[in-house]
């Protein structure tokens, strides 16, 4: 099915989408909202980005399609394949993150571990939208802030319980009182994830620890409660 306009209206939380159409007629047009790019994918090949506008596509606006898609003799106008992407390049903020279980750490003050649950937020920008669509989105149709927050999962949780443990042991405070450290841990784990996420063309904004606490009902807590109202 050929189409002649192709337009995106991004939800909230919408990061990409593809047409469903991948028959294009020569002249068709990219409706390009402001904040969203868009690109053209030919056989694993990557055109573009067209940026906010309306974008005709033709080799008279375009010479580069020509060879993009391989037009077998000059003047030629049969339809072509490719895949229309677009990339919504907004600020998103509300991304939560949070430990799914208790994550085990030794209080250095007492030798004692105790398991610590955390929870917080961070916002994305998608920084390189072609880095993005290639490593990430690769042959999804529909890319979601909830997808990417389950595949960027893993690495905040590996990074926070690392840096964690060295605020415990460098600070020598107990669990019971890392609450006090919560901004500088955001600001520290906001600077060793921004590469990594960047290097799925992926930017983070502003990186939150929201709270660490432990579950009251747990032994151990109840030890270095015990321990620490001793040495008060």
């Amino acid at each position: 099915m050929l189409f002649d306009v192709s337009k995106w209206d991004a939800r909230p939380g919408d990061l990409a989408w593809k047409h469903p159409n991948t028959e294009i007629s020569w002249g068709a047009q990219l409706i390009v909202n402001e904040s969203q790019e868009a690109f053209l994918v030919r056989e694993g090949k990557v055109q573009g980005p067209f940026g906010a506008g309306r974008h005709t596509l033709d080799t008279m606006n375009y010479p580069i399609l020509e060879k993009f898609i391989e037009v077998p003799f000059k003047g030629d106008q049969t339809p072509f394949a490719a895949e229309v992407w677009y990339i919504n390049k907004q600020v998103v903020l509300d991304a939560p993150w949070g430990t799914p279980s208790p994550v085990q750490v030794m209080d250095s003050k007492l030798g004692i571990m105790v398991p610590v649950q955390a929870r917080g937020q961070f916002g994305v920008q998608i920084s390189d939208a072609r880095s993005f669509l290639v490593k990430l989105v690769a042959t999804l149709s529909h890319y979601s802030l909830e997808q990417l927050r389950s595949a960027m999962r893993g690495m905040v949780l590996s990074h926070f319980n690392t840096l964690l443990a060295e605020y415990l042991v460098q600070r020598k405070v107990s669990v019971l009182e890392i609450a006090a450290d919560i901004q500088s841990l955001s600001t520290e784990m906001g600077r060793r994830l921004e590469p990594e996420f960047g290097s799925y063309g992926v930017g983070l904004v502003d990186f939150r620890v929201v709270s660490i606490s432990v579950p009251e009902d747990d032994p151990a807590v109840a030890r270095v409660k015990q321990a620490l109202a001793r040495k008060a």
